[in-house]
């Protein structure tokens, strides 16, 4: 049973605010997801619904020529004194929604939300999927359980994830990886260091190199990318008195959707070649292409211009964009709030963003120019 009730066709505003007043932290979305199964139930029409552990799923099957994917994780980050959320003017007089998932990503979720209670002749199919644990490891994610166990509800020919982009099309996402580079040297007392080989010291020329690396930048579909490697981690050490015969550094390579997760690997083991260290990869994810290319990717594009609020550029970071684009799925960031202030404690987004990504997707799914 739904404990919360929640009004799919009030303001969009409104709803983000119910939204942002549910706590959802990630593995506790039970409560959240009941409220959306709910009011999809009780507030539409025309669509199946299915709930699937703490996600939930909707789908339109008119028979129509597309398939549009709007999608939106559940879960935020640990509250921080910012449950429940709150209005406030900004310095020049704007609305302000402050509140634990605002901007990541329950101004999103409320778009897509309104937009299936109110849209009632789309010219595209809709599927809606609303996702649990996106912001915790991969493994917990939703998005990607769906993508094991009911792979067909991921089907379509447009993505839409409604991350915070402040009303831009972000198009893609950047591939990510970590690899762990170690040294070795001879353990020995510092007061006698010529006996051993400090493992620290060796990690010098690889620190040298990642500080004169010169980043890529990409041009895909009007879309530049700028590659980034960098030291995350640096780990070494035995006692106070001890020359370390152990060493290691983490590094993250953020990279162009043009290259594949091995690719990407390669690169960063050609970075420190002829350097006697060892290399292994401990985690990666590929990135996601752009696809403006594709009619119904077009269509968006479209739209954002005609609005002259936005425009189209590349997505920095990695988001579960790259799950469709691995399917062969053009797919987009597209939703309001800056992304530079997801997971702050005063996560805040103007309220005329929800009311401009609404306009515009409304306009998108009605095929109006």
């Amino acid at each position: 049973m739904h404990s919360v009730t929640i009004d799919l066709r009030a303001d969009p505003i409104n709803l983000a605010a119910a939204l942002v007043d549910i706590p959802s932290v990630s593995k506790d979305e039970a409560v959240i997801a009941d409220t959306v199964a709910w009011a999809l139930r009780e507030q539409t029409e025309g669509f199946e619904i299915l709930r699937h552990g703490n996600t939930v799923l909707a789908r339109t099957n008119r028979g129509l020529p597309t398939r549009v994917i709007l999608a939106g994780h559940l879960d935020t980050v640990p509250i921080a004194d910012n449950v429940p959320g709150r209005f406030v003017a900004g310095e020049n007089g704007e609305r302000l929604l402050f509140g634990c998932g605002s901007v990541d990503m329950k101004g999103g979720d409320a778009v897509f939300l309104h937009l299936a209670a109110t849209v009632a002749e789309p010219v595209h199919d809709m599927t809606l999927i609303f996702y649990d644990c996106e912001e915790i490891a991969a493994e917990f994610n939703g998005l990607g359980r769906i993508e094991r166990e009911l792979p067909e509800w991921l089907d379509g020919d447009l993505a839409i994830l409604g991350e915070p982009s402040g009303g831009w099309v972000e198009a893609g996402c950047q591939g990510t990886l970590r690899a762990r580079i170690t040294t070795s040297g001879t353990r020995a007392h510092s007061a006698r260091a010529w006996l051993g080989d400090n493992a620290i010291h060796r990690l010098a020329p690889i620190l040298e190199r990642l500080a004169a690396y010169q980043p890529r930048e990409v041009d895909i579909d009007g879309c530049v990318y700028r590659e980034g490697l960098s030291a995350v981690r640096v780990s070494g050490g035995v006692a106070g008195n001890v020359v370390p015969d152990a060493a290691e550094v983490d590094v993250n390579f953020r990279f162009a959707p043009d290259r594949t997760l091995d690719q990407a690997t390669d690169h960063v083991r050609e970075v420190f070649s002829g350097l006697e260290i060892g290399f292994e990869r401990t985690d990666g994810a590929p990135g996601a292409l752009p696809g403006l290319s594709a009619p119904a990717a077009k269509g968006l594009i479209d739209i954002v211009h005609a609005h002259g609020s936005g425009g189209v550029r590349a997505k920095y970071g990695w988001t579960d964009v790259s799950r469709f684009a691995a399917r062969g799925i053009p797919a987009v960031n597209f939703g309001p709030g800056d992304p530079n202030l997801a997971h702050k404690r005063d996560e805040h987004l103007p309220v005329t963003q929800i009311t401009q990504v609404t306009s515009m997707l409304r306009s998108y799914l009605m095929g109006d120019k």
